[in-house]
């Protein structure tokens, strides 16, 4: 595995890399408020198996691509980031696998540029239409674990909140959501540097539903993977995803496990993405 920056305008996006250069490309994309770390057992699997694997700490997350302001972080701009990195690692199409955040990116890639993905992989997060419409309906209990989106878009409070006690705050809120301690302290120290968990905020702070709610159907080939014990993403919109996605789908539930798919689960979904990409080579 190597750590290389891959240039992207005036930006320099850290990134781990892993397997053959001329093997086929697969973008993996983290999650809040994680990094290129969270993908270190899928690097490692990817490439014993002959693929090409590049995770990329996302803007916010990348000390030498930090800009100030919430509307940089806007959706655009973050896909425009993703397939920059693409272009810059010589690939046309990719395989893209996002978690959280991560996986918001890649169904908005799937949307807008379906000619450049090869396959979807999504992980915890549903279609944007399917989460966004069961926080509305008023039915279910989604509206109820979303509650805590309000708490980060409070510009300077959340902040203070969680970076409390040296990030003990965070520390806790992940924890109590599933992850365990070991696993949470490199995104605690990630998050302490200056101004990077303002940055990965602004990522809750510059969406809107209309985002959401007006990105079409996907078409390429698509797999979700969800975790019945995820305490913020619940059954009603991962069964509903279903509904939005037009091209061939693959719907996986781990049982028994928490929101943190990649590293509490990897094996299983280890097992799953080589399954999934090895089917539409």
């Amino acid at each position: 595995m190597e750590t290389i920056e891959v240039p992207v305008g005036a930006y320099r996006f850290s990134a781990q890399v892993a397997g053959p250069a001329d093997g086929r490309l697969v973008l993996l994309l983290h999650g809040f408020p994680q990094s290129s770390f969270e993908w270190r057992h899928q690097l490692a699997t990817l490439a014993e198996a002959g693929y090409r694997a590049v995770a990329p700490d996302q803007r916010g997350y990348s000390p030498k691509a930090r800009p100030k302001g919430v509307e940089h972080y806007a959706t655009d701009h973050l896909v425009a980031d993703a397939l920059a990195i693409v272009d810059e690692m010589g690939g046309h199409q990719v395989d893209v696998v996002g978690h959280d955040w991560g996986a918001w990116v890649a169904w908005h890639l799937a949307a807008r540029y379906p000619e450049r993905l090869r396959t979807l992989t999504a992980v915890s997060l549903p279609h944007p239409a399917a989460l966004f419409e069961a926080i509305a309906s008023g039915k279910g209990d989604q509206a109820v674990r979303s509650a805590y989106i309000g708490f980060f878009r409070q510009e300077g409070i959340a902040e203070k909140t969680l970076l409390a006690n040296d990030g003990d705050g965070l520390r806790k809120t992940l924890v109590a959501a599933g992850l365990p301690e070991k696993e949470a302290d490199p995104y605690v120290d990630l998050m302490r540097q200056p101004e990077a968990l303002t940055a990965a905020l602004s990522w809750y702070r510059a969406v809107s539903p209309e985002e959401a709610l007006g990105i079409g159907p996907i078409t390429t080939p698509t797999m979700y993977v969800w975790s019945d014990k995820d305490v913020a993403l619940g059954r009603d919109a991962a069964e509903a995803t279903a509904s939005h996605v037009e091209g061939p789908y693959r719907f996986e539930v781990i049982e028994g496990v928490s929101h943190w798919i990649p590293e509490v689960a990897a094996d299983e979904l280890d097992r799953l993405l080589l399954e999934h990409l090895s089917s539409w080579g």
